[in-house]
């Protein structure tokens, strides 16, 4: 059977089980729309809330990441997971406690205050709208490839999908088709983990075998990584590149109150039946999390190691040590097809030479000994690398197959939570919280299908035309939950004498810094042509780079907010009393 046919057969299988699910989920209710009546079992819970938060960046770009930075990467392994335990331990249970449905109802209410809501749901737009992007890319390069199909087909399609279990299921049909997906993404992404590990290094948990010795070498994998790396004018793996040690650290605390301030995984913990199953659920869903996170570096290594042999099967600067054009293997055409790999033979000396030729002096070093003119893989998109390291060693089809169902997985479960709560956002807390309190709930329902099928017409739009890979996108809107709703939901719980001027003027500035500095670098992102300063170290504010700034905007929201309660009138005694019962531990 073709690799195409399995694809289909295989990722078809599972879109009926997503579809099946929400027919049998089908919700009735505002209740079961937003929170899926606050009845869903804590382990599952944390299934769920783990395929809710593990996307595309995730599946697809995170690995990928890492096989190209190395030991830096490891900024996002422990940025993105150290952020569930800031989760578990200072918001998940007080805002379940709370008992709303959503982000901005909670600070809407703490803070007493419309205005506070509406920036809420502006802050929550600008996240998930961002973070969005990443997930239709991760759709379209699954499809494009494995299907063999236009990137806008496979766009639709996934479009589609969502629409049907996310819009008629809601929060109800979302959380239980996202458990499957769990199912389906982790099982997609330890197989060949387990089969690449065996092949290379004889050890089938790819954990251990990334610190073991290659089949038949005396030598540690990661060494012979880092030398191979060094012969072709690259940094070693195992070192600091391409990030300074403040922009990593900087970068690894911005993911982490990112993470502890996402929305759409936020609402989650309102889910479930009591108040200490929030906790629970936050500890499973960094269980499930970890196994994937804990294979990731792994596969980033080995994929960089089986990428580098195909190009490099030979000793560097020999006649015969780069693979020959004729010969470049199958798994090549599929990607070329897509126009996320190229490949130019710049010298026609019928080989393609892949080396770092922005190192000058090893550039000026391979053209006078080697005879080479630049490096021939002229374009190597960081978001193939997980799908294609199947491929690349060689694994059954029905491993390649099973791969693309998991990276689809992956990005459709972060975008059916993300459409969610940007639909809630709109029907909840802006037409029922602002602008028409007495809506029927059968107008209020109508309402968030409508909006979440808008929103997935213009994620359909975004993901047709990506401003960047995966990864960096997604960062970017954690930058943005660091600089917005995560100061204030802790101040909202741990400081009963932050009012709502504080509130709003730390909202505003942490959220206003935050994208004025990523416009400034990064205009072109959203707009071509738009950004003011070259995004490079040298014009960076104190060396900070756009994806590590969230941090930055987060002391800017505490500072003013702080500053701005100090200068204002103190919350309602009533409000104070509400702060201080939300921390007092009860029996349930």
């Amino acid at each position: 059977m073709s690799l195409q046919v399995l694809s289909i057969i295989v990722v078809g299988l599972t879109f009926a089980l997503y579809i099946g699910i929400a027919i049998w989920a089908r919700t009735g209710s505002t209740s079961e729309f937003y929170v899926a009546g606050k009845g869903v079992n804590p382990v599952l819970n944390g299934m769920a809330t783990a395929a809710d938060w593990m996307s595309a960046a995730s599946f697809i770009s995170m690995a990928g990441l890492i096989a190209f930075l190395g030991y830096t990467g490891g900024a996002y392994l422990m940025g993105w997971t150290g952020g569930y335990v800031l989760m578990a331990l200072l918001l998940a249970p007080y805002l379940r406690k709370f008992g709303k449905f959503t982000v901005p109802e909670f600070i809407g209410d703490r803070f007493y205050s419309k205005t506070a809501r509406v920036i809420a749901v502006i802050s929550l737009l600008v996240i998930s709208i961002t973070y969005v992007i990443g997930q239709m890319r991760g759709v379209g390069i699954a499809f494009s490839n494995i299907l063999n199909v236009p990137l806008t087909i496979g766009l639709i399609s996934g479009m589609v999908i969502v629409f049907i279990y996310a819009v008629f299921g809601g929060m109800k049909g979302i959380t239980y088709t996202q458990i499957a997906q769990y199912c389906v993404m982790i099982f997609a992404y330890t197989v060949p983990a387990l089969f690449i590990s065996f092949q290379l290094t004889g050890n089938p948990l790819p954990q251990l075998g990334l610190g073991s010795t290659l089949v038949g070498e005396n030598q540690y994998l990661l060494q012979a990584l880092d030398e191979t790396l060094v012969d072709l004018g690259f940094q070693p793996y195992t070192e600091v590149r391409g990030m300074s040690m403040t922009n990593m650290f900087m970068l690894t605390l911005s993911l982490m109150i990112g993470t502890a301030g996402l929305p759409h995984v936020i609402v989650r913990f309102f889910t479930v039946p009591r108040i200490r199953d929030a906790r629970k659920s936050a500890g499973w869903a960094l269980v499930f999390i970890a196994i994937l996170y804990l294979t990731a570096p792994a596969v980033g290594a080995m994929s960089m190691w089986n990428f580098i042999n195909t190009m490099q099967p030979g000793e560097v600067g020999a006649p015969e040590g780069n693979v020959a054009v004729e010969n470049l293997p199958a798994w090549t055409d599929r990607w070329e097809e897509t126009g996320l790999l190229e490949f130019t033979d710049k010298n026609d000396d019928g080989h393609i030479q892949y080396y770092n030729d922005g190192n000058e002096e090893f550039a000026q070093m391979a053209e006078q000994e080697y005879g080479w003119e630049g490096n021939e893989v002229t374009k190597l998109d960081r978001d193939i690398m997980v799908l294609a390291t199947p491929g690349i060693a060689q694994l059954p089809n029905w491993v390649i197959a099973l791969v693309a169902a998991g990276g689809i997985a992956a990005a459709l479960s972060t975008a059916a939570g993300l459409l969610l709560a940007i639909s809630s956002a709109i029907s909840h807390d802006l037409i029922k919280g602002v602008i028409k309190p007495d809506v029927s709930e059968q107008g209020e329902m109508m309402a968030a299908r409508i909006s979440m099928g808008a929103a997935i017409l213009f994620a359909g739009y975004l993901g047709l035309n990506p401003p960047g890979f995966a990864a960096e996108v997604v960062a970017l809107a954690f930058g943005f939950a660091a600089a917005s709703i995560f100061p204030t939901l802790m101040m909202g719980i741990f400081y009963r004498k932050m009012n709502r001027e504080g509130a709003i003027a730390g909202m505003l500035a942490g959220l206003g810094v935050t994208l004025l500095y990523i416009f400034t670098y990064k205009g072109w992102f959203f707009f071509p042509g738009t950004n003011m300063l070259p995004d490079t170290a040298e014009y960076w504010l104190l060396g900070i780079n756009t994806g590590s700034f969230g941090a930055v905007g987060a002391a800017v929201n505490f500072i003013v907010a702080f500053a701005v309660a100090k200068m204002t009138t103190p919350p309602p005694a009533d409000i104070q009393k509400l702060v201080e019962s939300v921390r007092v531990p009860r029996a349930d």
